[in-house]
């Protein structure tokens, strides 16, 4: 999954793999992250092998809260979160979205890539998208 998504363009940089997270006394591991130089921010990955659930959002959300006031830098912008799942019903991701402030993108993977263009194209439709609503 790393190489796939350095593949989407040279600006993404890797950071880690189930990168550790400390919040008080308890330690959570978010699943990649990356730096995108164009943007100047923090991409989280989350990955998950089940039908998207709202508690994922929530959980994405928490590592978002957590990045930013820890990790990131003061020149940075806020960081984005990309929840990947293996399968959605896009009422129910209207609904988890619907109060959500963070730029947050919810998808769901197939076992089969679809065309390397084409996913660009939708990461890119996906930044320009954040940085309009910052």
């Amino acid at each position: 999954m790393k190489n796939f998504i350095l593949e989407l363009g040279k600006d993404f940089l890797f950071i880690g793999e189930e990168y550790k997270i400390q919040v008080g006394n308890s330690d959570f591991y978010l699943d990649l992250l990356f730096y995108h130089r164009g943007l100047q921010c923090l991409v989280a990955f989350e990955l998950k092998a089940d039908k998207f659930k709202p508690e994922h959002l929530e959980q994405l959300n928490f590592y978002l809260e957590a990045l930013d006031r820890d990790v990131k830098k003061t020149n940075e912008n806020p960081s984005i979160g990309i929840l990947l799942c293996k399968d959605k019903d896009s009422e129910v991701v209207e609904y988890a979205l619907s109060r959500n402030l963070s730029p947050t993108l919810v998808a769901e993977y197939k076992l089969q890539l679809p065309d390397k263009k084409l996913l660009q194209r939708k990461l890119h439709e996906l930044f320009e998208n954040s940085r309009i609503t910052e």
